[in-house]
């Protein structure tokens, strides 16, 4: 995070945040308004400079002192992303980030220091960071840095209920229903499959017919397309 050396070398963090933050809210393709970037940092002057301009940029903010008093508030159903010190006063940032991935956390994090170590921002990006910067950032950065984030958090959210309605689907389809989907999806022909099963063409189809109403969908092409494309984010579908 900005530490309040940072601030001082780069005083257009506070002196410019609010003109670059207008700019860079204009120019957004999406909505932040139900996101949260959550501040972690021990430094008091730091939290309340990024506060208030990230507030000024439209942005839901809110700071933590510590890990441990991050993850007390954290709801792991709000989203938004992580802006993470790597120095803390009581532990390390990067011990924080190591927790919410053990809880298979989704939220991405953006991990800033003040110093310039290779490992430490190996050992970030390899534990899942969205981004590793260093100290002084510029606020147009940090900004987009910070949008991107959101925008890759929605992403991941929006695929993650499309998995779970596409898992609640399957579920109400029978085991013959099932079987006649599977054939589907590997591009065998009503014939094939009624060859398959055994049963008859007609039986098939009125098979086949149930699957899609079931699936939500109009086409064997529509059928592959959201089965594969939730087995690809989740092979347990």
């Amino acid at each position: 995070m900005l530490s309040a050396l940072a601030l001082r070398e780069c005083p257009r963090v506070e002196a410019s945040g609010r003109a670059a933050a207008t700019a860079s809210v204009a120019a957004a393709p999406y909505t932040t308004a139900e996101a949260t970037v959550f501040v972690v940092d021990d430094n008091v002057g730091v939290r309340k400079s990024l506060r208030a301009l990230l507030e000024s940029a439209g942005l839901a903010v809110e700071t933590y002192a510590s890990g441990e008093e991050f993850l007390v508030a954290y709801d792991p159903e709000h989203p938004g992303c992580l802006v993470l010190d790597v120095r803390l006063r009581y532990g390390s940032g990067l011990d924080l980030q190591d927790d919410l991935r053990r809880r298979k956390a989704i939220l991405p994090i953006i991990v800033l220091t003040g110093y310039g170590d290779v490992r430490t921002s190996v050992r970030a990006l390899q534990a899942g960071a969205f981004d590793f910067l260093q100290k002084p950032v510029p606020p147009t950065v940090l900004l987009e840095r910070i949008r991107a984030a959101i925008d890759l958090d929605h992403q991941a959210r929006a695929a993650t209920t499309d998995r779970a309605v596409v898992m609640e689907r399957l579920a109400h389809l029978t085991p013959r229903e099932h079987q006649v989907m599977e054939l589907l999806i590997a591009g065998s022909t009503s014939k094939e499959i009624a060859s398959a099963l055994p049963a008859s063409v007609r039986t098939v189809e009125g098979h086949r017919r149930r699957v899609f109403s079931k699936m939500n969908v109009s086409s064997a092409a529509q059928l592959v397309r959201v089965v594969l494309g939730a087995r690809k984010a989740d092979p347990r579908v």
